[in-house]
């Protein structure tokens, strides 16, 4: 559950209430559970809902953008600060998102749920989890794209190349 408010609202403090607000909820609400689903998934789709209601109360205040730190040369995960850079890049990535588009593919490509679970947590049809993370993967892809292929460098030739043509 922490998982899921943790990446929904991107803010550990957020999360934590968030993730407070939704066990508060379930409790008050457990009487109404009807077992059409498993209590977990029942959860989920509450701690969903409270995170949600908390990004649209955030997005009702003023906030002043970041500076662009972002940097356009291919990260190569070699060793563990790579990794970490390559993790932030990412995660500034899905905060570029739209938020429907941001949760089906959180739920479903780092968190691992199905399609149909995620479709029954958001109370959205499957084809339409499918058309938000493909339009979603899509959008990633642009904005990661200098990732797939870190061991190919641009057009300047490399020592070894030079040696090749003609020497």
């Amino acid at each position: 559950m922490w998982a899921v408010a943790l990446r929904t609202v991107r803010d550990p403090e957020e999360a934590a209430d968030a993730l407070q607000d939704a066990f508060i909820s379930a409790f008050r609400a457990a009487s109404n559970f009807r077992a059409e689903s498993q209590v977990t998934t029942w959860l989920h789709r509450i701690v969903v809902n409270a995170c949600l209601d908390r990004v649209r109360r955030r997005q009702s205040r003023p906030t002043v953008p970041l500076a662009d730190t972002s940097h356009q040369e291919p990260a190569v995960p070699r060793d563990s600060m790579a990794e970490r850079e390559t993790r932030l890049v990412i995660k500034q990535a899905l905060q570029q998102l739209p938020e429907e588009q941001r949760v089906p593919i959180v739920l479903v490509d780092v968190e691992g749920y199905s399609v149909a679970e995620t479709a029954q947590l958001l109370g959205i049809a499957e084809g339409t989890v499918k058309s938000r993370c493909a339009r979603g993967r899509a959008k990633l892809a642009k904005l990661l794209g200098y990732l797939r292929n870190p061991s190919i460098e641009s057009d300047v030739p490399t020592h070894e190349s030079k040696r090749g043509e003609g020497r």
